[in-house]
Formats: structure tokens, C-alpha cells, sequence
């Protein structure tokens, strides 16, 4: 059958209603959905027409700005090999944004939204399943540690966002039937305590960050409320938590006994120490070379130089675990620069959009939220955080009485 005779419109939607629910699951699986969208996209011509649909969006521009800069850098890394690794990484920002821009549809953003909560509400329940010992942990999880699907540091903002989508809907879905606010309501407790019998610490960072954003977006211009509220409960949940889990406990202790370990007593073998190393000397790699960086491929061998010098018995890094410092190490504050103006572009269309309070809203969030747990690691360069950023960005910033 040739592609002119496929319903491209139905198979698309129905391919990116898998891609939702998917996504989260299995890297195979979503990856397999991602090849075929793309291979029909790039057949199914109609070029032109794309070309200019897809470049007239500023949030694009500015996606392929980001990449085109790492692109650049190519030129000037002396380990090509993993300048090409980078730039694999980071290929949603060049093709894959560009597709899912292009062929979502706004009628079915809430199918691809329903997805996903369903996705993230199944690995929940496997979650709970793991950690009251109903089922032998599988792949990456551990009773004490119940994510199987993903690694700890990626479930937790994760989940953290369909914790802010979830509770969104509470909040400001007027339509919502008794039924549905019971069953949202259920899960936003549910999921906030799943929050904490795993270990992601910059997830629950990302966490009372969508808390505070959603206090403020609910309160609007009372701030004065906003901010009482925010002083009120963040510090009743996080003592709630703290009391109630140990997993959470002894994650937060540990890390405060790190910090004050390194400071006062230079120990720097710990996962605070390490990190705190890592943005030290990758700062150090930056200050030599700031406007442009040493290359798309040579942050694990600049690095390597300057922590033989600065802390040989620590171990070198091929990643800062900081998404900003990565960035100015391999392109510098060009590229520092192309990453914010992406976050830049999107709040910006957030905040003209006057008709849907849901667009608006998700819109500011998302970026603010990938604003704060890039601090903790290279977030655009993981395979289901960078899917997640690109997929909700392709509809939240899309005009679509425009096209």
C-alpha cells in the first residue's frame, strides 16, 4: 500500500497516542513508535509545506539554533567520536520536534495527555506492587527503591510532572465530573506518596517546584496568599515525608552530612562531594574557553586534564551531572545562551496565550521545571526526560489557528 493511500492524519494520531503511553515504559518500544512516525513523515512528501509550517515557530527556531550550535562544535572537538554521540543524543531537538510539531492536532491533545497519565499511573501501581512486596522486583527496581521501568533519577520529575498535570486538572478543570475529581484526586495523593518511597532527590526537588508554581497560578495575582500557603505546606510535606519515609530521610540527611563533610572537613568521596567536584572543575574547563567551549566531544578529555591537576583521586567525568555546566564546557555561553532562549521562546508563547488557561499554565511550567532540575543533571540528554520535554513542547507551543 503507498503512503498517498494511508489516512496519514489517523495514523498519526493514533501513532502518538502509543508514543504517549509508551514513552515512559520502554526505550525499545518508544523508540520503534519514534522510527515509524518519522520514516512516514520524511515519505510522505508535501515538503514545502512542512518546511514552512514547522520553521515559522519560534520555539522551533530555536530548538534547531540549540542543535546547530552543537552541530558547530564539531569542528573544533578534537574527540569526534563523541562529539557524535552528543549530537545522536540531542537529534530530537534537529528532526524529531519538528515532526511531532507539524502533526499534532489540537482535538487530540487531550487523548495524548490521557495516555501518558495512564502510562505514569500503571508504573505506580507496579511501583506499589514492588515496595509492599506483591511482586519480586524487576529491571531497575529494588524494594527499597520500587522504579522498574526507569532509573530513580529519571522516574521522580517524571512523575513529578504528572503529579502538576494531574493536580492542574483539580484545580481548574470546571468540567470535571464527581467521578473524575474522585479519581484524580486519589491519585495525586497516591502519586505524591509514591514521591517519596523512591529516591529521586532532584524529581523531589522538581516536585515542590510544581507545587509552588501551581499555588501561584492558582491564587494569581494574590501573591500575598500564594506565598502564605507555600510557607505553609511545603514545610508540612516535606516534615510529613521526612517522618514517614525512610528512604526520603535518609536521602536528605545524607546529603546535608556530604555538604558538611566537604566543606569542613574536605571529604570529597560522596555523592555531594563528587558532584560539587565535578561543577568545580568543569567551571574551571569554562573559564578557559568561554565564548565557545572546547567542542561538542571534548568534555570528558578536558575534564580529565584538569582533574589530574586539581583532584587526582577523584574519578574524572564524561558528565557534570549539570546540565548548564555541560553546555558552557562544550560550547560555552553561545550555546548557554541557544538553551535558555528555547526556554525563553516557550514562556513567552505561554504568556500571549489568553485563550486556554491550560496552555498557558503547562506552557510556563514546563520550562521553569526543566529550568530546576537541570541543575542536577543533563536532563536534555536523557532519552525519556528529553521525549517527555519534546513531546508536551510540541502542542503546548503550537499555534494552532494558525495552522
Amino acid at each position: 500500500m503507498m503512503l498517498k493511500e494511508i489516512n496519514l492524519d489517523k495514523t498519526y494520531q493514533i501513532l502518538l497516542i502509543l508514543l504517549a503511553f509508551f514513552m515512559q515504559l520502554t526505550v525499545s518500544g518508544g523508540n520503534a513508535i519514534i522510527v515509524l512516525i518519522s520514516f512516514i513523515w520524511l515519505l510522505s512528501g508535501n515538503y514545502k509545506k512542512k518546511f514552512f509550517n514547522v520553521i515559522s515557530s519560534k520555539v522551533i527556531q530555536a530548538s534547531l539554533i540549540f542543535y546547530c550550535i552543537h552541530l558547530l562544535g564539531i569542528f573544533w572537538t578534537e574527540d569526534l567520536e563523541w562529539g557524535l554521540h552528543i549530537l545522536h543524543k540531542m537529534w530530537y531537538f534537529l528532526l524529531f520536534f519538528p515532526i511531532l510539531f507539524d502533526i499534532v492536532k489540537k482535538e487530540y491533545v487531550k487523548y495524548y495527555i490521557s495516555s501518558f497519565l495512564l502510562a505514569i499511573s500503571l508504573t505506580e501501581v507496579v511501583s506499589y506492587l514492588i515496595w509492599f512486596e506483591l511482586i519480586e522486583p524487576f529491571k531497575n527496581a529494588s524494594v527499597g527503591n520500587p522504579t522498574p521501568f526507569m532509573s530513580h533519577i529519571t522516574y521522580n520529575p517524571v512523575l513529578a510532572f504528572a503529579i502538576y498535570l494531574v493536580v492542574h486538572e483539580i484545580f481548574f478543570n470546571k468540567d470535571l465530573t464527581r467521578f473524575s475529581f474522585f479519581m484524580y484526586s486519589f491519585f495525586a495523593i497516591t502519586m505524591s506518596i509514591n514521591m517519596f518511597i523512591t529516591g529521586g532527590r532532584a524529581g523531589q526537588v522538581m516536585y515542590f517546584a510544581a507545587l509552588i508554581i501551581l499555588i501561584f497560578q492558582f491564587f494569581d495575582n494574590q501573591k500575598t496568599k500564594a506565598l502564605f500557603l507555600i510557607l505553609l505546606l511545603l514545610p508540612s510535606i516535606f516534615f510529613i515525608a521526612y517522618s514517614l519515609s525512610p528512604l526520603f530521610e535518609g536521602r536528605v540527611d545524607l546529603a546535608f552530612i556530604n555538604a558538611y563533610e566537604y566543606f569542613s572537613e574536605n571529604q570529597l568521596n560522596s555523592s555531594v562531594g563528587r558532584r560539587i567536584t565535578f561543577a568545580i572543575n568543569s567551571w574551571t574547563v569554562f573559564i578557559g574557553n568561554p565564548f565557545l567551549g572546547v567542542g561538542t566531544g571534548d568534555f570528558p578529555m578536558a575534564y580529565r586534564e584538569v582533574n589530574s591537576f586539581v583532584s587526582p583521586d577523584q574519578p574524572y567525568a564524561t558528565n557534570p551531572h549539570n546540565m548548564y555546566l555541560l553546555i558552557l564546557v562544550q560550547s560555552g555561553l553561545i550555546g548557554l545562551l541557544s538553551l535558555l532562549y528555547i526556554f525563553f521562546t516557550q514562556i513567552k508563547f505561554a504568556l500571549k496565550n489568553t485563550s486556554s488557561r491550560f496552555y498557558r499554565d503547562v506552557g510556563i511550567a514546563l520550562p521553569l521545571l526543566f529550568i530546576v532540575i537541570n541543575f542536577s543533571d543533563s536532563y536534555l540528554l536523557g532519552h525519556y526526560t528529553t521525549l517527555l520535554f519534546v513531546f508536551f513542547s510540541s502542542f503546548l507551543y503550537k499555534d494552532f489557528e494558525k495552522y
